[in-house]
């Protein structure tokens, strides 16, 4: 009996090991994706504050929201774009729009320019990872969607932790402008060379599986993904509470630790280490992603991002925030690869990239939501009450997976 992982036609084979340089280079590729975000990561409060004067929580949360928004909107097209025009062309472009940013935030002269920079860069990135994860999961087939997932989450969010530690190093020694965004310039360019001297186009392999593949065709993709498959919209939910409450640790959390004096070196610490476990850990969790329940899977990853956030608040020292850092990080980790692999395993070969680009849509809109409601709840009440009630709804978001899903 022939399987995805075996079938082979016009030369072209499906399966991690028949395509493992591609793979690889698709993997360092999105490496560089993931480092774009990291280089804001821990230090744009600062940078908010210093340069134009800007300390409401809701004010400096407003570049996330701008990055979550665009990038959702970003992803949404891209899953058609790809259908349509091939992966590789779509991917370029969105390497070659990442160039400019770099250069907006260096010579910003007000902050409306570093809101037009999050905006180009939402869509840079809701066009590099969306492809980059389209193509993984076009060219390795059905069993190892896990296995690869965890792969290219593992090459982002790794480098978004290692990025957000090293620019918060270069500002700490040279100043937090411009010297970390010079890194910006050589990260788009050597992402720009390698995607257009090495990546090859997928579609073929899509054309390969969709010969074999059982699942059913949907008539709306859009809203079997968001809301009437129970499957699909469950982990929709999810992925959307998951950013919801990466949004405000985002934002959040540099601010958070900064009023507990922590040195900058310490907040750099901290902010990059929850990213990084989360990064580091997928290289685990994508393989059981494909040998073990996805339900379960989903369901215990997010109830222990809810614990951990929830019980952030009541800490005040490094230890045990550095501990919560990497319990959120492994929480993450359980469900990052599982959202993109069950989504991949719902929904039909060629209906994959539109619905995971629904998926994504939701999720990345999550940032923006999150950083909103986390900083008026901030100005409003408390950071310690807006921490606490994102961790909260994180906890009824692992609830609906469990009554929801109906597979396993």
């Amino acid at each position: 009996m022939m399987t995805a992982a075996n079938i082979q036609t016009n030369n072209f084979q499906l399966g991690l090991r028949a395509n493992w340089k591609q793979f690889a280079l698709l993997v360092v590729v999105n490496a560089f994706v993931g480092a774009m975000i990291g280089l804001e990561r821990s230090i744009f409060p600062d940078f908010a504050e210093k340069i134009f004067g800007i300390t409401s929580t809701t004010a400096v949360l407003s570049f996330i929201i701008a990055f979550g928004v665009s990038k959702a909107i970003t992803n949404y097209f891209t899953g058609k774009l790809v259908s349509r025009f091939g992966r590789k062309k779509i991917l370029l472009i969105g390497w070659l729009l990442a160039l400019p940013i770099p250069f907006l935030l260096i010579f910003a002269p007000n902050w409306s320019w570093v809101i037009l920079a999050n905006i180009l860069l939402g869509v840079s990135q809701g066009i590099t990872w969306s492809s980059a994860v389209i193509m993984k999961i076009d060219l390795v087939g059905e069993r190892q969607r896990g296995l690869a997932m965890g792969f290219n989450e593992f090459a982002g969010y790794f480098s978004v932790g290692a990025m957000a530690w090293i620019s918060a190093w270069v500002a700490t020694e040279y100043g937090i402008k411009p010297y970390p965004f010079y890194l910006g310039i050589a990260i788009a360019t050597i992402g720009l060379l390698l995607s257009a001297i090495g990546v090859k186009d997928t579609t073929p392999f899509v054309k390969i599986e969709a010969q074999q593949s059982q699942q059913s065709h949907h008539q709306n993709i859009f809203w079997a993904t968001t809301l009437k498959d129970k499957n699909l919209s469950s982990i929709t939910q999810a992925g959307f509470v998951n950013n919801f409450n990466d949004g405000m640790m985002w934002g959040l959390f540099p601010i958070f630790l900064a009023k507990l004096f922590f040195e900058n070196a310490q907040i750099g610490f901290l902010v990059a280490l929850y990213p990084a476990v989360w990064g580091i850990a997928q290289l685990f969790t994508g393989r059981l992603a494909d040998l073990y329940s996805k339900k379960k899977m989903l369901f215990w990853g997010m109830l222990m991002q809810g614990i951990a956030i929830s019980a952030l608040p009541a800490l005040n020292t490094f230890v045990p925030i550095a501990m919560i850092a990497i319990l959120l990080g492994l929480g993450t980790a359980w469900v990052y690869p599982t959202f993109l692999a069950g989504v991949a395993s719902l929904a039909h070969p060629n209906q994959r990239a539109e619905s995971l680009g629904t998926f994504r849509f939701w999720r990345d809109m999550g940032y923006a939501v999150g950083a909103l409601l986390s900083g008026i709840v901030a100005d409003v009440w408390s950071i310690d009450g807006a921490i606490l009630s994102v961790g909260l709804i994180t906890i009824l978001s692992a609830l609906v997976i469990q009554i929801r899903m109906n597979v396993s």
